[in-house]
């Protein structure tokens, strides 16, 4: 069940941005089929996504739109917007402090850190980028759960270390490096290579059928 909670939970998110756009452009009601055509995801799929939410759909008229985007912030946690620190302010660490859709996201990154004389001191999108020896002591004083790495990967598990040793609980990772850290500790990995290496291969794949 864990498993099939956590496949619903990668998806939402990709339902959510549709649903926004829906309610941007003044749409009331939307439904799984719709949303089927817009993601690729089976609607059977979709269906089963939304009623973990506790969501009811009206008869013949599907979700409405605000209704759906509220519970589906709600069962995500969006609605509670916590605070996170960043380590490593190279061009992904920049990258991911100048996205301004955090927020919507329920997560806003307060302070960045790197141990770079060059990058210390800087502010970017209003966010300073902070000298390492800082992290443990402003993480305590500031209640920071969530930390970000974006450094080089043979240091990943050392700014680990010192963010579970200075009172954080959740890590975006950003690297390849299989992070080792309690069991209490929520790590959640983007393998960048290994998403270029899926692709990459489909790609190829691809081009082999069409020559075919």
């Amino acid at each position: 069940m864990e498993i099939v909670k956590n496949s619903a939970i990668r998806r939402l998110p990709l339902y959510y941005r549709h649903i926004q756009k829906m309610d941007a452009e003044g749409i009331e009601f939307t439904s799984a089929r719709i949303l089927s055509e817009l993601t690729g995801v089976h609607k059977t799929q979709i269906r089963k996504d939304i009623a973990l939410t506790g969501l009811v759909g009206v008869p013949r008229r599907g979700h409405n739109v605000k209704a759906l985007l509220k519970a589906i912030a709600k069962y995500l946690n969006w609605n509670d917007i916590s605070s996170a620190f960043l380590v490593g302010a190279g061009n992904l660490g920049k990258a991911l402090i100048n996205y301004d859709n955090f927020e919507a996201s329920g997560m806003r990154i307060v302070a960045a850190f790197d141990t770079s004389v060059n990058e210390i001191g800087k502010v970017i999108n209003n966010v300073e980028i902070l000298p390492m020896e800082k992290f443990a002591d402003l993480t305590k004083r500031m209640h920071i759960k969530i930390g970000i790495i974006t450094t080089p990967p043979e240091v990943a598990q050392e700014i680990a270390e010192i963010m579970v040793d200075s009172g954080i609980k959740g890590i975006w990772n950003f690297t390849y490096t299989q992070l080792k850290v309690p069991d209490d500790i929520v790590v959640e990995t983007v393998d960048l290579y290994r998403g270029l290496g899926v692709l990459s291969k489909r790609l190829a794949d691809k081009e082999n059928e069409e020559r075919k």
